[in-house]
């Protein structure tokens, strides 16, 4: 029996066990789409497709429970797909090496995908069980929750017949969620200009490797460090110190992962190299003693690649390093109705250079649509100073939380009924689907729950084990106290 395999409860982590092995990135859910659906008709189950890819399955209710409120049960179907430099692994191909470690389920050198996997195949194992109690009952499973929520988007009214939807993409046990930030992404763009490289000048590639990275919302305000924010620092100190030109500048790989690395290529004139390494292992030696409580492995590593023919412009340099350096980045309020609860933040998730032009990435949250403008206003600003284009769209409402919420009493009762203590009900700084669900399905009364998940969207995630057992024991206890439909 594999270590997942022999964990409680049984049929949920067998079936994690087995969606490890299908690819699942966001964009590319083919297979793992295909693998829903065979297993779902296995079971004897009725399941659907809609025209943008969620999938939907349904259960009828147990005996006795035939006139209880419908509940749908949700999940996304996608993962983030991040690894470490080091880890070759191809994420369109190559299975997730789930492994217990300690107390913890984790990945070897890539994201888990616990984030959502676990409530999805939480789901699953409802529907395979023929001893739980429930009405009638409904999975929906959503595509592209992370990188653009194209799913939720697309979901169409009157598909689902539901009156109750349960989120399982929530990552804390002993936390119910009412509400979560809305968003919006946000792509600079700057033409480049080129110049000939000079004479008695040497081209390194400097790259800043070893954060710890995360999830650009749930851990933005934890003080993990941005990789492009702390290459580019250094950048404009070597441009105005040891006048370095650049000829090529990345980091990051998506909007909502925390950059953990980025890298650079310029050209310096022979005469300043040697000032240029002491000046690099001054601000190394600078930024791991101020981080050090946070960023304990950050790297710096100086090499000497290929020559180059020609290197950026000095204004050109000069527009896009200020621009990156004075871009927001972090929690930039927190709340003033929720008690340690951040309201608006930034990622500055991507920095690209695509020939001729180089691009900026950004993902705005805020609790509030006024937030998210505020923060988009000043990114607008910054950018068009520095001779940019700027555009936003893929925007995404927050869920308003509701404190009359019926599921959410009911969930919170449970919880205390099962383990003694009240759960805090609380509202997340990431973007969840249920805002977007509302404007098909108006009516429906929502709540998320979910189990312990640290460090989503990196390499370092992981699940807690005895955290999944007490949301399943929640999760299954809550479907027996689902009230009975009113009579019209």
């Amino acid at each position: 029996m594999s270590q997942l395999a022999a964990l409680a409860p049984t049929t949920l982590w067998q079936l994690f066990e087995q969606l490890c092995r299908i690819p699942r990135p966001s964009k590319h859910e083919q297979k793992v789409s295909q693998w829903i659906q065979q297993w779902a008709l296995s079971k004897q189950l009725t399941v659907s497709e809609d025209e943008v890819g969620n999938l939907l399955i349904s259960k009828p209710a147990t005996l006795g429970m035939e006139n209880k409120k419908g509940v749908i049960l949700q999940a996304h179907m996608d993962m983030v797909p991040q690894k470490n430099n080091d880890k070759e692994h191809d994420f369109l191909n190559d299975p997730i090496e789930a492994y217990v470690d300690g107390d913890w389920v984790t990945a070897n050198g890539t994201t888990l995908g616990a984030d959502n996997g676990i409530g999805l195949v939480s789901a699953l194992a409802v529907l395979a069980s023929d001893d739980l109690a429930h009405g009638p009952l409904e999975v929906l499973i959503t595509i592209d929750e992370e990188a653009g929520m194209t799913g939720a988007f697309g979901l169409k009214a009157n598909w689902l017949q539901g009156d109750i939807l349960i989120n399982t993409d929530s990552e804390q046990e002993g936390e119910v969620y009412m509400g979560c930030a809305g968003g919006i992404d946000g792509t600079a763009k700057f033409s480049l200009d080129f110049e000939p490289v000079k004479n008695n000048t040497t081209a390194f590639n400097l790259s800043i490797s070893g954060l710890k990275g995360g999830h650009s919302g749930v851990d933005i305000h934890t003080g993990r460090a941005n990789a492009c924010k702390l290459l580019v620092r250094f950048l404009l100190i070597a441009a105005e110190r040891y006048n370095i030109q650049l000829t090529e500048l990345n980091g990051g790989s998506l909007r909502n992962a925390i950059p953990r690395e980025a890298e650079a290529s310029f050209v310096i004139e022979n005469q300043y190299i040697e000032a240029l390494k002491q000046g690099l292992a001054d601000y190394l030696s600078a930024i791991r003693f101020n981080l050090k409580a946070i960023e304990t492995d950050i790297d710096m590593l100086l090499i000497s690649p290929e020559e180059f023919d020609q290197c950026w412009t000095k204004q050109c340099q000069s527009q896009i390093l200020n621009a990156i350096n004075g871009c927001p980045n972090g929690v930039i309020r927190m709340s003033d109705d929720i008690e340690g609860i951040v309201e608006s933040s930034l990622n500055f998730g991507v920095m690209r250079t695509k020939g001729q032009r180089f691009e900026c990435m950004t993902l705005i949250r805020s609790l509030h649509d006024d937030g998210r403008a505020d923060v988009e206003s000043m990114v607008r600003s910054v950018f068009q100073l520095a001779g940019a284009t700027i555009s936003f769209d893929g925007a995404y409402p927050g869920w308003k939380p509701n404190t009359e919420s019926p599921i959410m009493a009911t969930v919170r009762d449970t919880y205390l009924e099962l383990f003694g203590a009240l759960p805090e009900v609380m509202v997340i700084h990431a973007g969840l689907e249920c805002g977007l669900f509302k404007s098909a399905y108006p009516d429906w009364d929502m709540v998320s729950i979910g189990p312990t998940i640290k460090f989503p969207h990196s390499p370092d995630e992981k699940v807690h084990i005895a955290s999944v057992e007490k949301y399943w024991q929640l999760l299954v206890e809550v479907l027996k106290k689902i009230p009975e439909k009113k009579a019209v």
